[in-house]
């Protein structure tokens, strides 16, 4: 009889992964974080009573300011989004809010907090963009991005803090311990396209009013994952190298990808590679410190979805 290797994480590894970052640190807000619970999927609780998605608003016939629709999901750091918190309501971190005061973001701002929590309590724990495909259409791999922590028993783990609401959504799995091939990470997603085994059309967000999928698409969440795995936790829609000026169908009818120069195509195999499964930490910091293509610069293009585009300039 085997027995089954206990998981290790280097020691440098789980230092970074627990402490803070720039956008995770909860700074003079701190104070928010007593008595929180000390369960990964009791924090996705906390996080999830805390905030609504804002397309959830019109899914679920919930009224929701319109302004804190466009400006919620444009903060980009912990503190900013829990002195948001703090100014709609006195309640603990803990209690369950009225919708009314919850705090209108995305998948990103879910994970974010929840990260920071984690990492407040000692727990290593990261982001990753990627692609999910349980949002209820067959065949489609939704843009998502959520929580990876490390358990002592079992290694790297997924967690998703948004679907974290069994009264609306129905799952067969548990959402603080999601199956490897329910959520695709970018670098993964990416290997499937370039080996012809997945069609780029059904990974993005569903077409509405453009085209949000291809391997443009996946080539920018490759660049946002390895800047998570590096703990530069930007927005969603901030963008950098190659993907700066680009957009929504660039490149022909697949998108990014489609007319992208073999130098590039290499760096985003390369990026796969090391992100697709077990993340090799100094590797993945060498290729991110020392890829012009792949580094977060110190000014960032936002192409924020109401607010327009701009640039912005990070916190350092």
């Amino acid at each position: 009889m085997t027995t089954a290797a206990v998981p290790h994480l280097a020691p440098e590894a789980a230092a970074f992964y627990r402490a803070q970052s720039l956008f995770s640190d909860p700074g003079d807000m701190v104070g928010l974080y007593a008595d929180l619970p000390h369960g990964v999927g009791e924090l996705a609780t906390v996080v999830r009573n805390l905030m609504i998605h804002r397309v959830e608003s019109g899914q679920w016939g919930i009224p929701v300011d319109e302004q804190r629709m466009h400006d919620d999901a444009e903060t980009r750091y912990v503190d900013d989004i829990l002195r948001l918190v703090a100014g709609r309501s006195t309640e603990p971190l803990t209690g369950s809010r009225p919708y009314g005061d919850r705090f209108v973001g995305i998948c990103r701002d879910f994970t974010l907090l929840h990260v920071s929590l984690l990492r407040h309590l000692g727990i290593p724990a990261r982001l990753r963009s990627g692609f999910a495909d349980y949002f209820g259409t067959d065949g489609f791999h939704f843009d998502h991005v959520v929580t990876e922590y490390w358990d002592e028993g079992r290694g790297w783990l997924l967690a998703d803090a948004q679907i974290h609401d069994p009264g609306h959504y129905a799952l067969d799995f548990d959402p603080a311990d999601i199956p490897r091939d329910r959520f695709l990470t970018a670098g993964r997603a990416w290997q499937l396209l370039r080996s012809g085994e997945a069609d780029p059309r059904t990974f993005g967000l569903p077409p509405a009013g453009g085209d949000f999928t291809g391997r443009w698409f996946v080539a920018a969440d490759i660049r946002l994952d390895l800047a998570a795995l590096n703990k530069v936790e930007t927005l969603l829609w901030d963008t950098w190298g190659s993907g700066a000026t680009g957009g929504p169908g660039d490149g022909g009818a697949d998108g990014f990808g489609a007319d992208i120069g073999e130098d590039l195509l290499a760096v985003y195999d390369r990026a796969a590679a090391l992100t697709a499964g077990d993340v090799p930490f100094a590797a993945a910091r060498e290729l991110f410190a020392g890829s012009d293509e792949l580094r977060t610069p110190p000014t960032v293009t936002c192409h924020a979805p109401f607010n327009g585009r701009s640039q912005v300039t990070l916190r350092r």
